[in-house]
């Protein structure tokens, strides 16, 4: 019995194993997912997650409890040697070994893109996971904690002060949805008022938001600069060493919360460990009917889909264009790579990828967004229902939307939840012998050197 194996079990492998399970008889394939994480995580939901606005959980897709026919390797996949149908898979405990397969399905997805900037990697915390997005939101709430009961100076406005590193989708609806937590905050901790927060975005471009046009771009602008944000355009973070941003422009500042959403870059898998042919962004290259190869010439039992594979975009204008890294395209591409493989084991031929955009739909914080479907902009209310209304159908299986649901509902009537867990990070600290005091500040600046840490 032929095996199909999936690298990466995101939005693209996910579909794909789940399609496959549907659509093959049980004598037909054996199917093997292999991906680090036992779960999908629905990434258009970690904002809300950082905001306290959904449970973590809910984000999250259990892979287990939806694919019941598949075989789940937990493990990191180093690399795929096509020529030999074999993958290297290190497992978390125990050694590397070698796993065959039939038809492999490369959907490793993007890891977080980061510059040798000073500082980045000991402070910075990413926004591509959930535990990320919950290390923010508990991160903010000791801050308050923290700042409420310092009296005003360096150190309250340091707490107080985050900086997200990046103007794209992740990082404007992260940067809206902390900063509407953090206003709502303010209601419940009387010995802090809206002065003492300091929000700042920067990004390098002179833009932020490039999936719309420049008018939606700049009423995002003076909407979140209306609520008291710093835009840093055309702007670029120099150091970050101690918690210290210096940025491009001579701009200087402490921050207690940094978050970097400067983008995605190749998964080293792919860019690097293969002898799969690969851009020279490091993503696969793929055909219209998502095998791998060359409009010439293809690859035999090799399927790619989602942000490690360039997918040329039949729907776009532009020539050799290829479809951008989103949730909207890994979706689709996953259900059409099952559709496909199953038509070739039967004798059919695949169909290729065409997808017109829906539009493009961001959260700004509680009760505020933007939408845009080609020339129609809708702002405000109305856009953030949307969004909301959207992603709740987008997310997979009937148990979590009604999970989701629920939390929402909940909060309409008894506002967000504003406990921190940050404890949870040093589960055996009481054990060992009970909660250390913050006694000064440097202390306090290590145990979150650490937290930054663990995060990424």
């Amino acid at each position: 019995m032929r095996r199909i194996l999936v690298v990466g079990g995101g939005y693209a492998g996910f579909y794909t194993a789940w399609n496959l399970e549907k659509k093959l008889r049980r004598d037909e394939a054996e199917i093997v997912v292999v991906d680090p994480r036992p779960y999908m995580t629905y990434q258009p939901f970690l904002p809300e997650v950082a905001a306290g606005s959904i449970e973590a959980r809910h984000a999250a897709v259990a892979l287990r409890s939806h694919l019941k026919r598949a075989r789940l390797i937990h493990a990191s996949v180093t690399r795929i040697d096509h020529a030999s149908k074999t993958v290297t898979v290190a497992p978390e405990d125990g050694e590397p070994f070698d796993l065959g397969y039939d038809i492999v399905v490369v959907t490793a997805g993007a890891v977080t893109r980061t510059f040798p900037i000073p500082g980045v990697k000991e402070h910075a915390i990413g926004m591509k996971h959930v535990e990320e997005a919950v290390a923010i939101r508990d991160r903010l709430l000791d801050a308050f904690d923290r700042a409420s009961v310092l009296p005003p100076g360096p150190e309250r406005t340091r707490l107080l002060t985050v900086a997200f590193v990046g103007g794209g989708f992740s990082g404007v609806e992260g940067f809206g949805e902390t900063l509407s937590l953090a206003t709502a905050l303010l209601r419940q901790y009387p010995e802090l008022r809206f002065p003492d927060l300091s929000f700042h975005l920067i990004e390098a471009r002179d833009r932020i938001l490039p999936e719309v046009t420049d008018g939606p771009g700049r009423w995002v602008v003076r909407s979140l600069e209306q609520r008291g944000a710093h835009i840093h355009l055309d702007t670029q973070l120099v150091s970050a060493e101690g918690g210290h941003l210096v940025l491009s422009t001579g701009e200087e500042f402490d921050a207690h919360t940094i978050v970097w959403t400067a983008g995605n870059g190749a998964n080293p898998v792919v860019a690097r460990n293969t002898d799969l042919p690969v851009t020279a962004r490091g993503s696969v290259m793929v055909r219209a009917d998502l095998r791998v190869g060359t409009p010439e010439e293809v690859v035999p039992d090799a399927w790619a889909a989602g942000d490690d594979a360039a997918v040329p975009d039949l729907a776009s204008p532009i020539a050799g264009a290829v479809t951008v890294p989103n949730a909207q395209h890994a979706v689709r591409q996953g259900r059409l790579l099952a559709r496909n493989i199953v038509a070739t084991l039967r004798g059919r031929e695949p169909k290729e990828y065409v997808h017109h955009s829906l539009g493009v739909v961001a959260t700004l914080g509680l009760g505020k967004g933007i939408f845009q479907w080609k020339g129609i902009v809708i702002t405000g209310f109305l856009a953030w229902v949307m969004h909301r209304g959207y992603h709740v159908l987008a997310i997979p299986t009937w148990e979590r939307k009604v999970r989701v649901l629920l939390v929402w509902a909940t909060a309409v009537l008894f506002g967000r939840d504003i406990v921190s867990l940050l404890s949870v990070q040093h589960p055996r600290r009481a054990f060992d012998g009970g909660e250390a005091p913050r006694a000064v500040p440097e202390a306090a600046r290590a145990e979150e050197r650490e937290l930054a840490g663990s995060a990424r």
